[in-house]
């Protein structure tokens, strides 16, 4: 069984800053894309920000210059640099990768974290 287990989220005025991490655990045999996505309420759940194990990164328009995606292949963690953050920021932010595990080495899969609450109010 594998895992992603989250960590990093809270509350922050507008105009300040988090950082999420990610770590993967277990079977993986590799992960190709890591990446965040987030839920507010009511709404569909929508993507961030992904890196890809050769460093790759897409983010989404209303992020970019605000947040940063680095990642550590070796330890198979993702974080999330959240800065200048605003109200409309506010949303569970999950972890996903998308890999394949050592029981089915030929199958690609996207694994989910368990969401991270983001809130940012004054």
């Amino acid at each position: 069984q594998v895992q992603l287990v989250e960590s990093g989220g809270g509350l922050v005025q507008p105009g300040g800053s988090l950082r999420l991490s990610c770590a993967a655990s277990g079977s993986f045999s590799s992960i190709l894309v890591m990446g965040w996505y987030r839920q507010a309420p009511g709404k569909q759940r929508e993507l961030v920000a992904t890196i890809t194990s050769g460093g790759s990164t897409k983010y989404a328009d209303s992020v970019k210059g605000r947040f940063t995606i680095p990642r550590d292949n070796a330890k198979n963690t993702v974080w999330l640099q959240m800065n200048s953050l605003k109200p409309e920021d506010t949303a569970v932010y999950y972890c996903n990768a998308k890999g394949r595990i050592v029981q089915a080495i030929t199958t690609t899969n996207n694994y989910w974290g368990q969401g991270t609450q983001v809130t940012v109010s004054s």
